[in-house]
């Protein structure tokens, strides 16, 4: 549905500007974005490796686990139906550390990963669980100590100050997080 928004978007753009006889920016914008959006998204590949890469580290020596016990009793209030010692569960708080650390595109591969994990524990494999809607909420909230991405795309764009917005991150997601999860919780219960 959202390829077609997309897709009747660009075209009635292009239909105006042929309308209004300014096609020359339509070759502009082409080739103007087109080269911004490859410098974005080979900027990013960095941020990108290094989470994953450490990310990869902390599972291997063990710091996921420790971390996870350290979690387990969030964790396994938010997640009740999710088996001890599952590996969604290493899956889904290498995932949060990763948001909270704003490493959103690395976090993206590891949630992808958990949700796999869960489903392969969903009796109904057609039908999202309790716990994958719950993870989702966390993922797409998920409170931001530090956002990186922003704070390189900030410096990358001339901010004075590109960290000034880590307070007001932190309060915004916060309270974005607590209201996903109370929302998840009383829909929980609900049905």
């Amino acid at each position: 549905m959202i390829n077609k928004i997309w897709f009747f978007m660009i075209i009635i753009g292009m239909l105006v500007a042929i309308a209004t006889n300014n096609i020359q920016i339509i070759n502009d914008v082409v080739i103007k974005n087109t080269q911004e959006a490859v410098g974005f998204a080979i900027g990013l590949t960095g941020i990108m490796a290094v989470w994953l890469g450490l990310m990869n580290v902390a599972e291997k020596s063990g710091l996921i686990k420790r971390i996870g016990k350290i979690m387990s009793p969030f964790i396994r209030l938010l997640f009740p139906q999710i088996p001890k010692n599952h590996p969604a569960i290493s899956s889904m708080v290498m995932n949060m550390v990763a948001n909270m650390f704003g490493a959103g595109n690395s976090a993206t591969a590891l949630g992808l990963k958990a949700m796999e994990q869960l489903q392969s524990i969903n009796p109904v494999k057609t039908r999202a669980t309790n716990a994958m809607c719950m993870f989702l909420v966390i993922n797409m909230s998920s409170i931001q100590l530090i956002p990186l991405s922003v704070l390189k795309i900030r410096a990358d764009a001339g901010s004075v100050n590109p960290t000034e917005i880590i307070g007001t991150s932190l309060v915004a997601t916060t309270v974005s997080t607590v209201v996903g999860i109370i929302a998840c919780k009383i829909l929980e219960r609900k049905y």
